[in-house]
């Protein structure tokens, strides 16, 4: 395990998949592994452009932010959209197992 500074948010991050990453150097991470190692102008471009993007603050917020952002994004009952179909609820579940006539 490393840390990792994503533009300013530093983030545990898994470093067995590229052993030969040291300190200062520049990594690709996706959902917490870092994957690659790239160069440092590949690494400000692409930090650049997330900023632009407002991509950085989004996923790299602090976990305040992100559970402030799920407490103002619009709930359903069934996050998975589970109890949706084409946008009309479903009918209530039969409880016997059987499958309803039609």
């Amino acid at each position: 395990m490393g840390r990792v500074n994503f533009g300013g948010v530093v983030k545990n991050v898994c470093l067995d998949y590229v052993p030969e990453v040291v300190v200062g150097d520049y990594t690709i991470v996706h959902v917490g592994f870092a994957l690659s190692k790239i160069d440092e102008q590949s690494a400000l471009e692409t930090l650049e452009l997330f900023r632009k993007m407002g991509a950085l603050e989004e996923e790299l917020g602090t976990e305040e932010e992100a559970f402030a952002r799920a407490a103002n994004a619009p709930q359903s009952p069934c996050p998975d959209g589970s109890c949706e179909l084409n946008g009309k609820d479903l009918p209530a579940a039969n409880p016997s197992g059987r499958e309803r006539a039609k």
